[in-house]
């Protein structure tokens, strides 16, 4: 499917590239694209969408005068890793800044404490995804550790793997070299804000209603989202979010990816009783889980990011605008 044209809003300049550094960008784009087997051509996002969103960014790291933290939010399957990756790239071969990527799902707490916040709280903890089952004073020492990196240090970033359901081992996380100028910490819930408390009363689908009939655990997901999620979120500099146009394209696009996995992950998921990989009806109900704080998000997060890029129901960027330019840094 082809992608849409996309403006991208002209209220400020940035800084142009010259025709042979945009050649450069293209090639290792289209590098980057072939590596993550994306089965589209990005070539039109690359001048449309990428490269005004780096000088964007480059703009703001300006500004700031040191690394600058952007936080990247979308619902589950609205091509945050995909963005992340690629405007990675742009940033560095195009502006010559080093970027680092953080996915708040590396973050997630193991599987054996969430098994214990289970015991101890509420059955609901121990499935990954709301927040309560990260652990944010890993991620906050995670972005301090980026930002901080000085010029031949190494610094290993957290990584877990979704299809065993747990944190990845030290040895096997990537590692980055510093210094870093941009840290594009991405995830679905990243600066998303607790709800008034009155808001919580009543169960909005049937896993509250059958699985927290009385409110605990959404209680302390709030809870948490005011609490240490919200001194994580305050290091994010630049918010940017990528706008869905309902919450059903949530449900359709996390089974799109949960197939990919059950492909990847091939006939060994019916050996191995160690792999996490959902069927279809387990999606939904994983789903559910998310789906009070994004629609919470679609909401409010348009009144507060930076930068809005809507992305329409074909999965494509359609649109973009700049909330708060950078000269209000």
């Amino acid at each position: 499917m082809p992608i849409p044209a996309l403006s991208w809003p002209r209220t400020q300049r940035f800084d142009e590239l010259d025709a042979k550094t945009r050649g450069t960008v293209h090639a290792a784009v289209a590098q980057q694209v072939a590596q993550m087997r994306i089965p589209v051509d990005m070539t039109p996002l690359v001048d449309a969408l990428y490269v005004p969103m780096a000088a964007w960014l480059q703009a703001w790291r300006s500004a700031k005068s040191g690394p600058l933290i952007v936080g990247l939010t979308g619902g589950q399957g609205s091509g945050k890793s995909t963005i992340s990756a690629l405007l990675r790239t742009v940033l560095e071969h195009g502006f010559g800044l080093r970027a680092a990527t953080l996915s708040i799902d590396d973050i997630y707490s193991t599987r054996a404490e969430r098994a214990r916040l289970g015991r101890e709280i509420h059955p609901l903890l121990a499935t990954r995804g709301p927040p309560a089952t990260h652990d944010t004073g890993l991620g906050l020492r995670t972005l301090e550790a980026l930002t901080s990196l000085r010029a031949g240090e190494v610094f290993a970033v957290p990584s877990f793997d979704k299809a065993v359901d747990d944190r990845r081992p030290e040895t096997e996380w990537p590692t980055v070299s510093g210094p870093v100028d941009v840290v594009l910490f991405e995830g679905w819930c990243v600066g998303a804000s607790a709800e008034p408390d009155a808001a919580l009363l009543e169960p909005l689908n049937s896993l509250e209603r059958t699985q927290d009939p009385q409110g605990r655990w959404r209680a302390h997901v709030n809870a948490a989202l005011a609490d240490d999620y919200r001194a994580l979120f305050n290091l994010v500099d630049v918010q940017v979010f990528l706008r869905i146009s309902s919450m059903e394209r949530v449900f359709e696009w996390r089974e799109l990816q949960e197939a990919k996995l059950r492909k990847s992950v091939g006939a060994s998921s019916n050996a191995d009783s160690e792999l996490r990989v959902m069927d279809s009806q387990t999606v939904v109900r994983f789903v559910q889980h998310y789906e009070r704080i994004t629609r919470h998000l679609l909401r409010e997060l348009p009144e507060r990011a930076h930068l809005i890029v809507d992305i329409n129901d074909a999965h494509q960027p359609s649109a973009v605008t700049i909330n708060k330019p950078v000269a209000t840094l």
